[in-house]
């Protein structure tokens, strides 16, 4: 009997892990809040991580349009309003899934593409280029809504998910983390002396100190990104009064003082963001196209794809049906309807007022980012991860955040003049934990088949390498390796092209729906099985649970 134990023993200490439908160790899953307090802090800590996106896009921009402080900080409250509605909505009535809606930086490379537009060469005085260069991205970002439209309602999008397996999820779910290392430690560098050690703070204050101080662990393992912005940030702020910065470059000035972001004295103390705040949007057709590349390289490495699977793992739920995907994306189709009969007559008021709501606040306040496009932030995705909350309510509690300090100027600036180093330092970790529930998907997969050998690692490879390819060639050339007279049709190309995100997604998911699909054994081996059950929204009783709609609304934004 002893023998047979000590075999049994033994056979157990080498048995692979079994695999997890739904991730073990959250402390609160989807449906479960945490205590108000607790919420609250964490909602607030959602907030800053969002941060560090919003102010960065328009740092890049606004300047480059030709506006100032003034201008910048406009933007940056413009984004926050929209971004805590869209936030709202996503969690009532789209996905439902606590995903914080932000900025892409998909959308930059098509953006900088229409500042430069030779059409506005011509203005000399740069508040009019910039006035004139938001009205033309205003217009992109209205007409390119299009494919938004008819990837949601038309049930594009839901087809699409219905073949994506295990094996294919993982280089999208990896590259949404993965494909933004650009955005990490090479931030960081700019200001060492405040980056490194918030990313060295940070990684104790999160992964150690919990388990050295087990009695005070929620404390640390929970609120480690408060801490660490706290005492970064002071230490940022006591080095900018003493004047270590005083004779240092312009570059290491902004990156490491406090009071260079120059939004504090250039915001109001009060301001609500309203619609047509730069004029009416004008349309360009090659502006349009670019933007619809960059809609599509968005939604697959973040808002549909991406991040929102990874979303789906970190707040121990299920795959989210591709019904409830086409959904989250086909919410704008309603919007959009709604927002065009209430231009075309006030009584529809009542019955379009919500769909009024996301559409103009998404489409209509003039964001240089196009942050509603399928736009998930990964870093708050990571946070799940990292706080073991995947409450629906938290995000929930951050929207308000957002739209509070997006209307208050001066206390929401004061808060984004966080130097950009530290929000750097902060994604280090939570892109990290993005990439790794890409990874994660592997467990369904059975890796020591040759056909799951190449189609992950031809996908990763490519990922990497053509987008590379695209960078390095642009900063050779000026321009990318497609230069023709057609700018509109270069602007796509790069576009898709150099997001790892969309490429690694776009081989992986054309190998794997077309190499021996047929075969029984080459169904197992891509993990097939897992998700075939959640291919309707109706076949597991766990979907409805996580993903109905609030108040019986089914009825009114029925699954496509």
């Amino acid at each position: 009997m002893a023998a047979a134990a000590a075999e049994a023993a033994k056979a157990d200490e080498f048995a692979p892990f079994p695999v997890k439908e739904q991730l073990p160790g959250i402390d609160y899953c989807l449906t479960s809040p945490p205590p108000w307090p607790e919420a609250v802090l964490l909602g607030f800590q959602n907030y800053l991580v969002m941060l560090g996106t919003t102010v960065l896009i328009p740092t890049i921009l606004v300047q480059q349009m030709g506006g100032g402080h003034e201008e910048k900080a406009r933007v940056i409250q413009t984004i926050l309003f929209v971004a805590g509605i869209n936030t709202l909505l996503q969690s009532w009535l789209g996905t439902r899934l606590p995903v914080v809606i932000g900025g892409s930086f998909t959308y930059i490379l098509p953006t900088v593409s229409i500042i430069l537009s030779e059409r506005f060469a011509d203005i000399v005085d740069p508040y009019e280029r910039f006035v004139h260069s938001m009205r033309a991205i205003q217009g992109a970002l209205i007409a390119a809504s299009s494919f938004q439209i008819i990837a949601g309602f038309c049930g594009v999008w839901r087809i699409s998910i219905r073949f994506l397996s295990p094996l294919a999820a993982v280089p999208i779910v990896t590259f949404a983390g993965l494909g933004l290392f650009n955005f990490g430690f090479p931030i960081v560098a700019k200001c060492v002396e405040i980056g490194l050690p918030a990313l060295l703070l940070f990684v104790v204050l999160s992964q150690y100190v919990p388990h050295a101080i087990s009695q005070r662990r929620i404390i640390f393992d929970r609120f480690s990104v408060i801490f660490t912005v706290l005492i970064i940030w002071l230490s940022a702020h006591i080095l900018t009064v003493s004047g270590a910065y005083k004779h240092s470059s312009p570059t290491t000035q902004f990156s490491c003082r406090t009071d260079r972001a120059g939004l504090i004295g250039a915001s109001p103390w009060i301001r609500i963001p309203y619609p047509f705040q730069w004029g009416a949007p004008t349309f360009n057709v090659g502006d349009v196209f670019a933007m619809i590349a960059a809609s599509f390289a968005s939604c697959v490495e973040a808002g549909s794809t991406g991040a929102m699977v990874a979303a789906s793992r970190f707040s121990s739920s299920t795959f989210v049906p591709p019904s409830v995907f086409s959904r989250g994306v086909g919410w704008q189709v309603y919007c959009w309807v709604g927002c065009l009969e209430l231009l075309m007559a006030l009584q529809h008021l009542c019955t379009y007022i919500s769909y009024l709501e996301n559409m103009m606040l998404n489409k209509l306040y003039l964001k240089v980012c196009g942050t509603y496009f399928c736009s998930l932030n990964s870093e708050n995705v990571g946070l799940l991860a990292l706080t073991r909350v995947g409450s629906r309510r938290v995000v929930e509690l951050s929207a308000i955040f957002m739209i509070f300090f997006s209307t208050l100027g001066k206390f929401g600036s004061l808060i984004a003049s966080i130097p950009l180093p530290i929000a750097a330092a902060l994604n280090c970790v939570l892109f990290g934990y993005v990439a790794a529930a890409g990874l994660g998907f592997l467990q369904f997969c059975n890796l020591n088949s040759l056909r799951t050998m190449f189609v992950l690692g031809f996908s990763l490879f490519l990922g990497l390498s053509i987008p590379q390819y695209f960078m390095e060639f642009h900063a050779l050339s000026g321009y990318g390796p497609v230069h023709t007279r057609a700018r509109a049709f270069n602007d796509i190309i790069d576009v898709i092209f150099s997001s790892p995100a969309t490429v690694a997604a776009m081989v992986a998911y054309f190998l794997d729906s077309t190499l021996l699909r047929t075969n029984a054994e080459t169904r197992k081996d891509r993990g097939w099985q897992w998700w075939e059950k959640f291919r309707s929204f109706k076949t597991d009783t766990r979907s409805e649970e996580f993903y109905s709609l609030p108040f019986n609304l089914n009825k009114f934004f029925p699954s496509l």
